[in-house]
């Protein structure tokens, strides 16, 4: 079947510094021929002795065909300077060629001239620049019009420069000249299709350079992870978001099963997926540091077969996107909604118990003021007072939990508070609690600017004291309390409490902000307490610990400012 080229002579399009280097060769070859001319006639050795005559130089009828040459070199040099269709321009050039050298040849001893190879240039020339089609419609051209020149001039039918021929010395000349000058028509054709074919192939490989390129940028700039593989799992194609998310890198990555990565449940979808359905297989994977040292993300993930253009399946395409925000965001709802429900539960309770509590407290005080009490009713009305106080202190931190700001009006109050000044005294204090021992060591690293945020003072002292007591009594025998605040974007701030502790077990790590959870102790409000206080405040808490290995909280908030003491 013809290809568009082979039917179009106007088809393949000529370049303008093609067309140029075209018009520059046609010039330089002009005057080569012109000074082998002036060479051959003498014309040379007449001009160095000053006796220079241009009819004797131009004896043949020459000067004609060199002057109109070079006139049309000049029209065709402005032509393809301010016109548009160079292709066009550059047919219409080897057309008037050929007749320029017709007629050359025809003044030059016709089926006996030199300058027959003229031809053969041209139809060679032209296979650089036109296509298949064109350059085997210029070689039959030439053939055509040297074979009419021969019979013209063999039939006397015009001058003839080179005299009378014998008929079988001007069939033998004709027929060698045709046969040559179609040949090279050939194997001009068949270069310029060679080419063709070279440049389309060097278009087409630039064009799958820059789709292989702009691919690699799309999938690279997508936000979700992408992973490709073949039927047995090994990974060919790792993007830089699962790189990000499984903190593997790519270069480490292509070559690893996927279900090392994500696990036995990604195994069980991708069989299911080459089975021959197309629909995603989704799960849900949990990537973490055993460790301790980084939080635990999830990510949804979705498995669809990868086929081929026969419609095979030739391996997987594993997509997924962190989700860990939002189980976090759905953990918090679920927990807010606990400690809500506990809270009022808490309020009322406390309430309620706390007014019979004082009436029995002073009953007891009045009854241990009587001197008529014998000592061993005395001991036992003092532990009585003395749980009884205990047991108003637990009520005092129900209400505190319940109600974080329930202490009046400076509960409520909103101020600029350094929160560098109240972290450092914080600690200070904390250093002389009956808790703290020899054994303990203290660090605190503050910045050497203010640290301003819009907060309730007390509260903020209060989830900072909470903090650091749970981390001595972490540590019974001793260990390395760390206290770090930065500021690690504008408007934001975060203190980190770091210590060397016992740690937190993993069952109780995931209800660590609910009420009544202790893992030393305690009533297990005060990080429920620390917790309502920093979500009040719009700010967020973030606790990593491991079981022998010490607990990292960090207590993020906002409206974090640059300020002055």
């Amino acid at each position: 079947m013809p290809t568009p080229d082979e039917l179009s002579f106007s088809a393949y399009p000529v370049p303008i510094e093609k067309l140029r280097r075209l018009i520059i060769g046609r010039a330089g070859l002009i005057l080569l021929h012109l000074f082998a001319n002036l060479w051959r006639t003498g014309a040379i050795d007449q001009a160095m002795a000053g006796a220079l005559d241009l009819r004797r130089a131009f004896s043949d009828g020459l000067l004609p065909f060199f002057g109109a040459t070079l006139l049309l070199t000049g029209v065709y040099a402005a032509l393809a300077s301010f016109g548009g269709r160079h292709h066009l321009q550059a047919r219409l050039q080897f057309a008037i060629d050929l007749v320029l050298i017709t007629w050359l040849v025809w003044r030059t001893g016709d089926i006996g001239s030199p300058y027959i190879t003229l031809y053969i240039v041209l139809i060679s020339v032209a296979g650089f620049f036109l296509n298949k089609s064109a350059t085997l419609f210029l070689s039959i051209a030439c053939a055509v019009f040297f074979t009419v020149l021969a019979l013209l001039v063999t039939g006397e039918m015009i001058y003839s420069a080179s005299g009378e021929q014998p008929v079988s010395r001007s069939v033998q000349l004709i027929g060698m000249n045709v046969v040559a000058i179609l040949l090279v028509g050939l194997l001009s054709a068949r270069l310029s299709e060679r080419r063709r074919i070279g440049e389309q192939l060097q278009h087409t490989e630039e064009s799958f350079a820059d789709l292989h390129i702009l691919h690699e940028r799309i999938v690279e700039s997508i936000q979700a992870g992408l992973i490709t593989t073949d039927l047995e799992g090994r990974i060919y194609a790792f993007n830089r978001a699962a790189a990000e998310f499984t903190r593997i890198p790519a270069a480490e990555a292509i070559g690893l099963s996927v279900f090392d990565i994500f696990g036995p449940e990604a195994r069980r979808h991708a069989l299911r997926c080459l089975t021959g359905t197309d629909s995603p297989a989704t799960f849900e994977a949990v990537f973490g540091d055993d460790n301790g040292n980084g939080p635990r993300r999830t990510a949804s993930c979705s498995v669809v077969p990868l086929r081929g253009k026969d419609g095979a399946v030739t391996g997987l395409i594993v997509t997924f996107q962190d989700i860990s925000h939002m189980k976090a965001l759905e953990e918090t709802v679920r927990r807010s909604d606990r400690l809500a429900a506990v809270g009022r539960m808490a309020a009322g309770l406390a309430h309620e118990i706390r007014n019979p509590l004082g009436s029995m407290s002073s009953a007891l005080q009045f009854l241990q003021a009587k001197e008529t009490r014998a000592a061993e009713d005395g001991a036992l009305m003092n532990v009585v007072l003395r749980e009884s106080d205990r047991l108003n202190g637990i009520i005092t931190d129900f209400l505190a939990f319940a109600r974080p700001s329930a202490k009046g009006h400076e509960g409520t109050r909103r101020e600029d508070v350094d929160v560098a000044i109240a972290l450092r005294d914080c600690m200070s204090l904390i250093k002389h609690s009956p808790d703290a021992g020899d054994g303990h060591e203290f660090k605190c690293l503050l910045p050497d600017e203010p640290v301003i945020i819009t907060a309730n003072e007390a509260e903020i002292k209060q989830v900072f004291w909470n903090l650091a007591q749970n981390a001595i009594q972490a540590m019974p025998d001793g260990g390395k309390l760390s206290a770090t605040l930065e500021q690690p974007m504008p408007g934001r701030v975060r203190v980190t409490f770091t210590d060397t502790g016992t740690g937190i077990a993993d069952e109780i790590l995931e209800h660590i902000f609910e009420p009544f959870t202790s893992g030393s102790g305690g009533t297990g409000l005060g990080l429920s307490i620390v917790y309502n206080i920093v979500r009040s405040h719009n700010g967020k808490i973030d606790v990593q610990s491991k079981r022998g290995r010490g607990t990292r909280i960090a207590v993020e908030l906002r409206g974090a400012s640059p300020g002055k003491r």
